[in-house]
């Protein structure tokens, strides 16, 4: 059983031949303070990491697996790029948009 005292920063503990007292500095404590902290706060990322992973591979779709070929949509026309160009090039637009 320990006691920790915060004011003196003194750890009091019960030893064979009576209280064994532990003390140490202010540089000290907020030392282990902010090592601590990190320690903590690297837990946490850690944890929050390993949920996103989890997240993230259960919604991945699977690449190799083909649901469907590209269909162009209804609605939509051919229009030619340029007509002078020897590759024909076209590209399709919606026929639903407004003239704006």
């Amino acid at each position: 059983m320990a006691v920790p005292n915060y004011t003196y920063l003194k750890l009091k503990i019960l030893g064979s031949d009576g209280v064994i007292t532990v003390g140490t500095s202010f540089q000290h404590a907020y030392e282990c303070e902010v090592e601590c902290c990190d320690h903590a706060t690297a837990i946490v990322a850690s944890k929050e990491l390993t949920a996103i992973k989890k997240e993230v591979t259960e919604e991945a779709p699977d690449p190799k697996k083909s649901t469907r070929s590209f269909e162009p949509m209804e609605g939509s026309k051919e229009v030619l790029i340029d007509s002078g160009s020897p590759d024909s090039k076209v590209v399709r637009i919606g026929t639903t948009l407004s003239p704006k």
